[in-house]
């Protein structure tokens, strides 16, 4: 009796083998999991896909602008300091408006300022400056919001993807995991697509930052230099 159980327990050993080498049916693709989603989370992806080219598009464009702003013309400086030196204003201004950079924006501001108080001639180059950094600093809130936003709309899409899964569910006469599971997939493709959009705007955002204050660092400092240059006995 002992032998014969042990053959039956090796025999559904087998058959059990027999089955898991079987192959798996073929998993649905991203595309046939969101066009299965509903209409709601087609709309929430389609929502986060634009808010991804938005977002690629502002970093990308910010980033070509402040690097080309702060490209740091050593020379700059010191030709200025030469005209100046030399009484040649105009030779100044013509050096300024051949150089497309904040800097120079603000030292030409300066020099049509010249013969009045120097107090006139700071406020003049500081109103310059606070246009300049206003103008870097384009598109960055929107990135901000995007970032922060991403995920929420993400979020969103997963609760009413649950919502209409366990909907689904409750109506379904054969409860199966696959009919759960299907829904719980196509819901968590929201929340991944918005976190991930969310973590590109918000490493974009900062990185931008970054190179705004950089540049910024760089007009205090050309415009102190400036302003010490004005102040030299003549």
């Amino acid at each position: 009796m002992f032998l014969n159980s042990f053959l039956l327990l090796l025999q559904a050993q087998g058959d059990l083998t027999l089955e898991s080498t079987e192959p798996a049916v073929a998993s649905e693709s991203l595309l046939d999991v969101l066009l299965e989603s509903g209409v709601l989370t087609m709309i929430i992806v389609g929502i986060l896909i634009v808010l991804f080219i938005i977002g690629l598009y502002i970093f990308s464009e910010r980033y070509i602008t402040i690097k080309a702003a702060g490209a740091d013309d050593e020379g700059f400086m010191e030709r200025i300091r030469r005209e100046i030196s030399a009484g040649n204003m105009a030779n100044a201004r013509a050096l300024c408006s051949t150089t497309d950079s904040p800097v120079a924006r603000m030292v030409d501001k300066g020099l049509q300022r010249i013969g009045r108080p120097l107090r006139d001639i700071d406020a003049a180059v500081e109103n310059v400056g606070n246009l300049e950094v206003f103008r870097l600093e384009k598109g960055l809130s929107t990135l901000a919001s995007i970032a922060g936003a991403a995920p929420m709309i993400g979020f969103f899409g997963t609760v009413t993807g649950m919502i209409n899964a366990f909907y689904e569910m409750s109506n379904a006469q054969n409860i199966t995991p696959d009919v759960l599971a299907g829904g719980i997939y196509s819901a968590l493709l929201t929340t991944a697509a918005g976190l991930f959009i969310g973590i590109l705007a918000f490493v974009g955002y900062n990185l931008l930052v970054a190179q705004v204050e950089r540049v910024v660092y760089q007009m205090e400092r050309s415009t102190t230099e400036f302003m010490d240059l004005l102040q030299e006995p003549g």
